[in-house]
Protein backbone atom coordinates (compact mmCIF):
# COMPACT_ATOMS: atom_id res chain seq x y z
CA UNK A 1 0.00 0.00 0.00
CA UNK A 2 1.01 3.75 -0.96
CA UNK A 3 1.75 5.52 2.23
CA UNK A 4 0.25 8.49 0.42
CA UNK A 5 -3.12 6.60 -0.28
CA UNK A 6 -3.18 4.83 3.12
CA UNK A 7 -2.47 8.63 4.62
CA UNK A 8 -5.94 9.81 2.90
CA UNK A 9 -7.24 6.94 4.31
CA UNK A 10 -6.72 7.92 7.92
CA UNK A 11 -7.26 11.09 7.16
CA UNK A 12 -10.89 10.17 6.24
CA UNK A 13 -11.55 7.83 8.38
CA UNK A 14 -10.84 10.25 11.54
CA UNK A 15 -12.98 13.08 9.38
CA UNK A 16 -15.82 10.50 9.31
CA UNK A 17 -15.64 10.04 13.16
CA UNK A 18 -16.56 13.89 13.58
CA UNK A 19 -12.55 15.51 13.50
CA UNK A 20 -11.70 18.23 11.65
CA UNK A 21 -8.35 16.60 12.02
CA UNK A 22 -6.28 19.80 9.86
CA UNK A 23 -2.80 20.10 11.74
CA UNK A 24 -2.85 16.24 11.91
CA UNK A 25 -3.59 15.97 8.49
CA UNK A 26 -1.14 18.37 7.30
CA UNK A 27 1.83 16.67 9.92
CA UNK A 28 1.31 13.20 8.25
CA UNK A 29 1.18 15.01 4.46
CA UNK A 30 4.45 16.45 5.33
CA UNK A 31 5.83 12.78 6.25
CA UNK A 32 4.63 11.42 2.88
CA UNK A 33 6.13 14.64 1.23
CA UNK A 34 9.94 14.01 2.78
CA UNK A 35 8.90 10.08 2.63
CA UNK A 36 9.21 10.16 -1.11
CA UNK A 37 6.13 9.95 -3.90
CA UNK A 38 6.69 5.78 -4.22
CA UNK A 39 6.85 5.46 -0.67
CA UNK A 40 5.14 2.20 0.51
CA UNK A 41 3.88 2.09 4.24
CA UNK A 42 5.88 -0.79 5.05
CA UNK A 43 8.96 0.30 3.83
CA UNK A 44 9.52 3.36 5.59
CA UNK A 45 12.01 2.77 8.16
CA UNK A 46 12.64 3.44 11.20
CA UNK A 47 15.42 5.98 10.26
CA UNK A 48 13.11 7.76 8.00
CA UNK A 49 10.73 8.61 10.69
CA UNK A 50 13.33 9.60 13.57
CA UNK A 51 15.03 12.03 10.80
CA UNK A 52 11.00 13.45 10.11
CA UNK A 53 10.60 13.83 13.78
CA UNK A 54 14.11 15.34 14.63
CA UNK A 55 13.64 18.26 12.28
CA UNK A 56 15.92 21.65 13.47
CA UNK A 57 16.71 22.53 16.70
CA UNK A 58 15.59 21.49 20.12
CA UNK A 59 12.97 19.26 21.06
CA UNK A 60 9.77 21.13 21.18
CA UNK A 61 5.81 20.24 21.30
CA UNK A 62 5.76 19.80 17.29
CA UNK A 63 8.15 16.59 18.29
CA UNK A 64 5.03 15.57 19.72
CA UNK A 65 2.43 16.77 17.69
CA UNK A 66 4.48 14.50 14.95
CA UNK A 67 5.01 11.68 16.71
CA UNK A 68 1.24 11.40 18.11
CA UNK A 69 -0.08 11.91 14.40
CA UNK A 70 2.50 9.22 13.06
CA UNK A 71 1.60 6.40 15.92
CA UNK A 72 -2.18 7.40 15.80
CA UNK A 73 -1.73 6.50 11.36
CA UNK A 74 0.91 3.55 11.97
CA UNK A 75 -1.90 1.81 14.66
CA UNK A 76 -4.37 2.27 11.78
CA UNK A 77 -1.89 0.96 9.29
CA UNK A 78 -1.34 -1.78 11.20
CA UNK A 79 -5.03 -2.93 12.01
CA UNK A 80 -5.44 -3.20 8.36
CA UNK A 81 -2.93 -5.09 7.52
CA UNK A 82 -0.42 -2.24 5.93
CA UNK A 83 2.43 -2.66 8.45
CA UNK A 84 3.17 -4.79 10.69
CA UNK A 85 5.59 -3.19 13.12
CA UNK A 86 5.47 0.81 14.49
CA UNK A 87 8.63 2.54 13.23
CA UNK A 88 8.62 4.78 15.73
CA UNK A 89 11.13 5.28 18.56
CA UNK A 90 10.98 3.18 21.30
CA UNK A 91 12.81 6.22 23.74
CA UNK A 92 11.19 9.40 24.08
CA UNK A 93 12.41 12.68 24.40
CA UNK A 94 12.47 14.75 27.87
CA UNK A 95 8.89 16.65 26.67
CA UNK A 96 9.26 20.36 27.11
CA UNK A 97 7.26 22.22 29.48
CA UNK A 98 3.57 21.98 29.26
CA UNK A 99 2.01 25.01 27.84
CA UNK A 100 -0.35 26.68 30.55
CA UNK A 101 -3.11 29.44 28.97
CA UNK A 102 -2.91 32.92 30.09
CA UNK A 103 -5.94 33.59 32.57
CA UNK A 104 -6.58 37.50 32.52
CA UNK A 105 -7.68 38.96 35.44
CA UNK A 106 -10.51 41.11 36.21
CA UNK A 107 -8.80 44.09 36.00
CA UNK A 108 -6.81 43.19 33.10
CA UNK A 109 -10.07 42.72 31.57
CA UNK A 110 -10.89 45.79 32.26
CA UNK A 111 -7.39 47.46 31.34
CA UNK A 112 -8.31 45.56 27.93
CA UNK A 113 -11.75 46.98 27.22
CA UNK A 114 -10.91 50.76 28.78
CA UNK A 115 -7.78 50.94 26.00
CA UNK A 116 -10.07 49.42 23.38
CA UNK A 117 -10.52 53.35 22.24
CA UNK A 118 -6.92 54.12 22.04
CA UNK A 119 -4.86 51.54 21.21
CA UNK A 120 -6.02 51.54 17.36
CA UNK A 121 -3.64 53.07 14.05
CA UNK A 122 -5.62 55.07 12.71
CA UNK A 123 -6.06 53.33 9.47
CA UNK A 124 -7.37 49.95 10.84
CA UNK A 125 -10.83 49.33 9.41
CA UNK A 126 -11.41 47.63 12.70
CA UNK A 127 -13.54 49.87 14.14
CA UNK A 128 -13.51 50.16 18.49
CA UNK A 129 -17.15 49.45 19.12
CA UNK A 130 -16.63 46.38 17.00
CA UNK A 131 -13.41 45.03 18.47
CA UNK A 132 -14.81 45.98 22.02
CA UNK A 133 -18.41 43.69 21.24
CA UNK A 134 -16.08 41.01 20.08
CA UNK A 135 -13.76 41.01 22.90
CA UNK A 136 -16.97 40.58 25.48
CA UNK A 137 -18.51 38.04 23.56
CA UNK A 138 -15.23 36.17 23.39
CA UNK A 139 -14.99 36.40 27.24
CA UNK A 140 -18.96 36.55 27.90
CA UNK A 141 -20.11 33.30 25.97
CA UNK A 142 -16.54 31.45 25.88
CA UNK A 143 -16.94 31.34 22.05
CA UNK A 144 -13.69 30.22 20.09
CA UNK A 145 -12.47 33.24 18.13
CA UNK A 146 -13.34 30.99 14.85
CA UNK A 147 -16.77 31.09 16.15
CA UNK A 148 -17.26 34.55 16.74
CA UNK A 149 -16.24 35.45 13.38
CA UNK A 150 -17.73 33.20 11.59
CA UNK A 151 -21.29 34.22 13.15
CA UNK A 152 -24.02 35.47 10.24
CA UNK A 153 -26.79 37.51 11.19
CA UNK A 154 -28.96 34.80 11.00
CA UNK A 155 -27.30 33.11 13.72
CA UNK A 156 -27.73 35.69 16.22
CA UNK A 157 -31.26 36.05 17.50
CA UNK A 158 -31.05 38.96 19.95
CA UNK A 159 -34.35 39.34 21.10
CA UNK A 160 -34.01 35.93 23.01
CA UNK A 161 -30.64 36.26 23.67
CA UNK A 162 -29.29 32.87 21.59
CA UNK A 163 -26.77 32.58 19.20
CA UNK A 164 -26.25 29.53 16.60
CA UNK A 165 -22.81 28.62 16.63
CA UNK A 166 -22.81 26.52 13.12
CA UNK A 167 -20.33 23.63 12.21
CA UNK A 168 -18.07 23.62 14.61
CA UNK A 169 -14.01 22.16 15.78
CA UNK A 170 -16.21 18.84 15.29
CA UNK A 171 -18.73 19.61 12.93
CA UNK A 172 -21.13 19.99 15.35
CA UNK A 173 -24.08 23.18 15.42
CA UNK A 174 -25.02 24.42 18.92
CA UNK A 175 -26.85 26.68 20.82
CA UNK A 176 -25.50 29.26 23.08
CA UNK A 177 -27.84 31.42 25.59
CA UNK A 178 -26.37 35.41 26.38
CA UNK A 179 -26.75 36.37 29.94
CA UNK A 180 -28.50 39.96 29.89
CA UNK A 181 -25.73 42.34 30.17
CA UNK A 182 -24.01 40.47 26.94
CA UNK A 183 -27.35 40.19 25.33
CA UNK A 184 -27.56 44.09 25.45
CA UNK A 185 -23.50 44.71 24.45
CA UNK A 186 -24.82 42.78 20.63
CA UNK A 187 -27.93 45.11 20.97
CA UNK A 188 -26.10 48.37 21.14
CA UNK A 189 -23.64 47.10 18.65
CA UNK A 190 -25.99 45.79 15.91
CA UNK A 191 -27.85 48.91 15.76
CA UNK A 192 -24.87 50.60 15.31
CA UNK A 193 -23.81 48.67 12.79
CA UNK A 194 -27.14 49.32 11.11
CA UNK A 195 -27.46 52.89 11.57
CA UNK A 196 -23.90 52.26 9.76
CA UNK A 197 -25.66 50.66 6.85
CA UNK A 198 -24.55 47.73 7.02
CA UNK A 199 -25.66 44.73 4.83
CA UNK A 200 -29.43 43.65 6.61
CA UNK A 201 -28.83 40.44 4.74
CA UNK A 202 -29.33 37.13 6.91
CA UNK A 203 -26.29 35.58 5.37
CA UNK A 204 -24.30 38.87 5.99
CA UNK A 205 -21.43 38.63 8.84
CA UNK A 206 -22.43 39.95 12.08
CA UNK A 207 -18.77 41.09 12.48
CA UNK A 208 -17.66 43.60 9.86
CA UNK A 209 -15.07 46.33 9.28
CA UNK A 210 -15.86 49.79 8.27
CA UNK A 211 -16.01 48.35 5.04
CA UNK A 212 -18.78 45.88 5.64
CA UNK A 213 -15.97 43.06 5.03
CA UNK A 214 -15.44 39.96 7.18
CA UNK A 215 -13.40 40.95 10.19
CA UNK A 216 -9.97 38.19 9.45
CA UNK A 217 -8.85 36.28 12.11
CA UNK A 218 -5.40 37.62 11.33
CA UNK A 219 -6.62 40.80 11.92
CA UNK A 220 -8.42 40.63 15.03
CA UNK A 221 -5.22 38.68 16.42
CA UNK A 222 -3.46 41.64 14.80
CA UNK A 223 -5.54 44.16 16.88
CA UNK A 224 -5.55 42.49 19.99
CA UNK A 225 -1.81 42.02 20.21
CA UNK A 226 -1.38 46.13 19.86
CA UNK A 227 -4.43 46.18 22.24
CA UNK A 228 -2.62 44.28 24.98
CA UNK A 229 0.71 46.04 24.78
CA UNK A 230 -1.34 49.12 25.17
CA UNK A 231 -2.59 47.85 28.22
CA UNK A 232 0.41 46.54 29.77
CA UNK A 233 -1.07 43.18 30.15
CA UNK A 234 1.69 40.51 29.72
CA UNK A 235 3.04 37.14 30.75
CA UNK A 236 6.60 37.25 32.27
CA UNK A 237 6.70 32.92 32.16
CA UNK A 238 8.60 32.51 29.36
CA UNK A 239 5.09 31.29 27.38
CA UNK A 240 3.93 32.82 24.57
CA UNK A 241 2.21 36.39 25.52
CA UNK A 242 -1.59 36.08 25.99
CA UNK A 243 -3.61 35.36 23.12
CA UNK A 244 -7.51 35.98 21.88
CA UNK A 245 -8.31 32.22 22.91
CA UNK A 246 -7.19 32.64 26.10
CA UNK A 247 -10.64 34.79 26.70
CA UNK A 248 -12.64 31.62 26.83
CA UNK A 249 -9.82 29.93 29.12
CA UNK A 250 -10.41 33.02 31.22
CA UNK A 251 -13.92 32.27 30.89
CA UNK A 252 -14.46 28.78 31.77
CA UNK A 253 -12.15 29.28 34.73
CA UNK A 254 -13.91 32.58 36.31
CA UNK A 255 -17.40 30.38 36.05
CA UNK A 256 -15.82 26.95 38.08
CA UNK A 257 -14.58 29.69 40.65
CA UNK A 258 -17.80 32.06 40.93
CA UNK A 259 -19.61 28.21 41.30
CA UNK A 260 -17.41 27.21 44.29
CA UNK A 261 -18.19 30.96 45.54
CA UNK A 262 -21.86 30.16 44.95
CA UNK A 263 -21.50 26.61 46.81
CA UNK A 264 -22.84 24.96 43.83
CA UNK A 265 -21.74 21.47 43.12
CA UNK A 266 -18.85 22.06 40.51
CA UNK A 267 -18.60 18.26 39.55
CA UNK A 268 -22.40 18.28 38.48
CA UNK A 269 -21.74 21.84 36.45
CA UNK A 270 -18.67 20.45 34.01
CA UNK A 271 -20.46 18.67 31.97
CA UNK A 272 -22.95 21.30 31.40
CA UNK A 273 -20.07 23.88 31.16
CA UNK A 274 -18.68 20.96 28.35
CA UNK A 275 -21.50 21.49 26.66
CA UNK A 276 -21.99 24.92 26.63
CA UNK A 277 -18.32 25.11 25.61
CA UNK A 278 -18.71 22.62 22.59
CA UNK A 279 -16.42 20.14 24.23
CA UNK A 280 -17.02 16.81 22.99
CA UNK A 281 -16.06 15.48 26.90
CA UNK A 282 -15.29 16.94 30.15
CA UNK A 283 -12.12 15.85 29.73
CA UNK A 284 -11.74 18.60 27.10
CA UNK A 285 -13.18 21.30 29.46
CA UNK A 286 -11.18 20.11 32.62
CA UNK A 287 -7.89 20.73 30.61
CA UNK A 288 -9.55 24.33 30.09
CA UNK A 289 -9.42 25.08 33.97
CA UNK A 290 -6.01 26.11 34.95
CA UNK A 291 -4.86 26.39 38.57
CA UNK A 292 -4.96 29.95 39.20
CA UNK A 293 -4.22 31.42 43.10
CA UNK A 294 -7.94 32.34 42.89
CA UNK A 295 -9.30 28.57 41.26
CA UNK A 296 -6.89 26.86 43.83
CA UNK A 297 -8.01 29.29 46.76
CA UNK A 298 -11.66 28.40 46.26
CA UNK A 299 -10.87 24.93 45.60
CA UNK A 300 -8.80 24.71 49.48
CA UNK A 301 -11.82 26.28 51.07
CA UNK A 302 -14.08 23.99 49.73
CA UNK A 303 -12.20 21.02 50.64
CA UNK A 304 -11.40 22.59 54.15
CA UNK A 305 -15.28 23.31 54.61
CA UNK A 306 -16.16 19.65 53.70
CA UNK A 307 -12.96 17.77 56.17
CA UNK A 308 -14.14 19.95 58.94
CA UNK A 309 -17.54 19.65 59.03
CA UNK A 310 -17.37 16.19 58.94
CA UNK A 311 -18.29 15.30 55.03
CA UNK A 312 -20.94 18.43 54.70
CA UNK A 313 -20.17 20.13 51.20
Amino acid sequence: MKLGDAVAQYVAYKRCLGMRFTSEADRLQAFCRRAGEDATVAGVSVDQVAEFLAGKGPVTRTWFHKYSALRGFYRFAISRGYAHALPLPRLLPRPPQPFLPYIFTREELRRLLDSVDFYQQRKSPFQPHTFQALLLLLYGAGLRISEALSLRLQDVNLPIGLLTIRDTKFYKTRIVALGPQLQEVLVQYARRREQEGHSTDPESPFFVTCHGKPVARRVAERAFACLRRHARVCRTDGFQQPRLHDLRHAFATHRVVAWYREGADVQAWLPKLATYLGHLDIGSTQRYLSMTPELLGEASQRFARYAFAGGDS
